[in-house]
């Protein structure tokens, strides 16, 4: 895991506050937390293999003794259970949730695996165990100050690793190529990372919403489809989308090029607090569906950004998430046609009080993006 954010180093503190509330709400009196980007959410601890024990009096990170010192550095007035050489995290856990002296204690049930369950429920079979799917998720969802300074700043380092690559691109070079030097090159700008595999896609395979690089050339097609992102060194994310054009321009791209910007452009006005994820993606839907070609776009209009790269909230036709300030989504429509390829353009967008802001700023005007 990347190291945590610290220029505010009472940001966890204050989450886990607000995860003691939710489970007040819900007459828990404790959880074991185990994923891993949860953990690091609610402690600032940058290590793995590790969990949390939150609860009324107690606040305990159960890890081993790789970490002893960088939980002293991270996590100021965290308690510790450091797990002896030869003893497992589950036996660990037992002995932290013997300490909790706590009969209910809820647990993520979508991270930690069933076997793992079954031995807890066996080795701790006085402990009443309920799952609390999606808590510390929902927190998540909206950002702190730092959290949108982190994702400004992945942003930052993806369109700079985009321009030092667009600006050296060549017709020899292959999706695999161009993807590989573009996470070089983010990385070049400060990124520890990709925020996912780059999807480079020639021609006719962008007609695949998720492909992968191979060994295509950029001169085998007029136009390429880039969808990339940064991962800051405290793990945020960044999740863009372009369209480079290469080549002699088919009449058919300029079509579908502008009926795709004219449906994202109309899905990102339309963001604002207590809007619906599903009212969003019904107005940008609903431009391509009247240009015919509503079945060839199967996906969803966007998803929530941040320490994952699919996060809450959604923006799809069935989503009841309901925007509020702070959070940070992308818009992304997309026109898939098989055999001839695909147009997608994606920006992060962060709600704010009274609309949104384009936190993403690599054109994509059709005029400006075709070769001078």
């Amino acid at each position: 895991m990347p190291s945590p954010t610290k220029s505010t180093p009472d940001r966890p503190a204050q989450r886990r506050q607000r995860l003691l509330h939710e489970l007040k709400q819900k007459n828990v009196p404790a959880m074991l937390v185990t994923d891993v980007v949860n953990v690091t959410y609610l402690t600032g601890f940058s290590g793995d293999s590790s969990y949390l024990l939150l609860g009324k009096g107690v606040c305990l990170l159960i890890s081993d003794a790789r970490y002893t010192v960088q939980i002293e550095e991270e996590c100021p007035g965290i308690d510790a259970l450091i797990r002896k050489p030869n003893e497992s995290l589950l036996k660990a856990v037992q002995q932290g949730v013997k300490q909790a002296k706590c009969n209910q204690i809820g647990f993520e049930a979508g991270t930690i695996t069933y076997q793992h369950w079954q031995h807890l429920e066996a080795t701790l079979d006085k402990i009443e165990w309920i799952p609390c799917d999606g808590l510390v998720e929902t927190l998540r969802q909206v950002k702190d100050a730092t959290e949108i300074a982190e994702i400004r700043l992945a942003v930052e380092q993806a369109e700079r690793g985009f321009a030092l690559i667009i600006a050296g691109l060549t017709g020899e070079m292959t999706e695999l190529q161009v993807a590989h030097d573009l996470e070089h090159a983010m990385r070049r700008f400060g990124a520890a990372g990709v925020a996912f595999d780059p999807i480079v896609a020639v021609g006719a395979r962008a007609a695949l919403p998720h492909a992968r690089p191979q060994s295509q050339c950029i001169a085998d097609a007029p136009f390429t489809l880039i969808d990339w992102g940064a991962r800051t060194v405290s793990g945020y994310r960044s999740d863009l989308t372009r369209l480079v054009i290469t080549g002699k321009i088919p009449p058919k791209l300029a079509k579908v090029y502008r009926v795709v910007l004219n449906a994202q452009l109309a899905g990102i006005e339309a963001i604002r607090p207590g809007v619906r994820g599903a009212d969003i993606d019904r107005i940008a839907r609903s431009i391509i569906e009247k240009a015919g070609f509503g079945r060839q776009f199967g996906h969803s209009l966007g998803h929530g950004v941040g320490l994952h790269i699919h996060e809450a909230p959604r923006l799809s036709s069935t989503s009841n998430d309901e925007l509020e300030p702070g959070m940070i989504v992308t818009v992304e429509p997309g026109i898939y046609l098989p055999g001839w390829g695909g147009v997608r353009i994606e920006d992060d967008i962060l709600v704010t009080r009274d609309g949104c802001e384009v936190l993403t700023s690599v054109t994509k005007e059709w005029d400006e993006i075709q070769p001078k």
